[in-house]
């Protein structure tokens, strides 16, 4: 998908071609796209593919009087009941007169920055424009965050009242959703850092403070991260214990159990032999046997009551 956007005096406004001061929005482009891009701006071929490939980490870099800046954003996955959360690269190329945003797949940042966009002026000055994208990404970090925080504490009500691994597996796919979160957020955050070094782009007081708000949330996204993350590491160690301790009574009350009907077998077996037996003559020996067998057997169940066995 190719979107343009120029500046109309008060507002910014879709566009169908290329010009001076206008906002390229690229979202899983197509060849075609590419190529139209790469014709119409002379942008470098490799700013331009960098940040399709979903492997690509936070970095600033600059070549040819363009710089290519990537950070990461959040992605929810949904498959079924799971839902895991990954980071995505978003790339951002400052032209002389354009700036390039791509992104592999289509997501709410770049939608809600389109819509400050239009509202706030925000493309009114182009490094205010990405202090504000990374301000909208810090916000989002932020927004699935207490979402992952609701689910744990959803998952873990599951798990309360149904010890199955599968409730297990969510808890787990949270908890490399926030190892994922951690890296991604610190390394957007040395981003904003050299950014604000003021090496690679002109930056004042009104920018200075966009970007030290955007720092602001981040940090406070990578703390909530780090936070959750013992949480949920603390949370599955006691789920893992609370499992094999309650394995553990189950097998120990099933070797309660089969030492009780063992004893009614033994003697059932002595009594099956071809030789002289006490009270084989006796009218009543059954019953004589099948109580001895019971006594035997309410004595043991009697001692493993005494050492809460069962």
């Amino acid at each position: 998908m190719l979107q343009i956007f120029s500046q109309k005096k008060n507002s910014v406004e879709p566009s169908d071609h290329v010009e001076k001061g206008c906002w390229i929005n690229l979202v899983a482009p197509t060849d075609e796209e590419i190529n139209r891009i790469l014709e119409e701006t002379q942008v470098l071929p490799e700013f331009l593919r960098y940040p399709l490939d979903v492997e690509e980490t936070s970095r600033v870099e600059s070549d040819e009087g363009q710089i290519l800046i990537i950070v990461k954003i959040p992605f929810p996955q949904h498959s079924g009941e799971m839902v895991r959360f990954e980071t995505i690269p978003l790339g951002i190329i400052l032209l002389e007169d354009a700036i390039i945003t791509v992104c592999p797949v289509e997501t709410e940042v770049l939608a809600k920055v389109i819509e400050s966009a239009r509202k706030q002026r925000i493309f009114v000055s182009r490094v205010r424009f990405i202090f504000n994208i990374f301000l909208r990404v810090a916000s989002d970090y932020l927004r699935h965050l207490r979402l992952i925080d609701r689910l744990m504490e959803e998952y873990e009500t599951e798990l309360q009242q149904s010890m199955r691994n599968r409730e297990l597996v969510k808890l787990l796919n949270l908890e490399k959703s926030l190892v994922y979160f951690n890296t991604s957020l610190k390394a957007n955050d040395m981003v904003m850092v050299r950014l604000g070094s003021g090496r690679f782009v002109p930056i004042n007081e009104d920018d200075e403070d966009i970007l030290e708000d955007a720092q602001i949330e981040n940090q406070q996204a990578i703390e909530m991260a780090k936070i959750y993350s013992d949480i949920l590491a603390g949370m599955m160690d006691a789920y893992a214990s609370v499992i094999s301790n309650n394995l553990n009574i189950v097998m120990k009350f099933l070797t309660a159990v089969t030492i009780v009907l063992m004893l009614p077998n033994l003697v059932a077996s002595i009594y099956g032999m071809n030789i002289e037996l006490p009270f084989q003559h006796n009218p009543h020996a059954f019953f004589i046997t099948m109580g001895f067998s019971f006594l035997i057997s309410l004595i043991v169940v009697y001692i493993f009551v005494k050492k809460k066995m069962f």
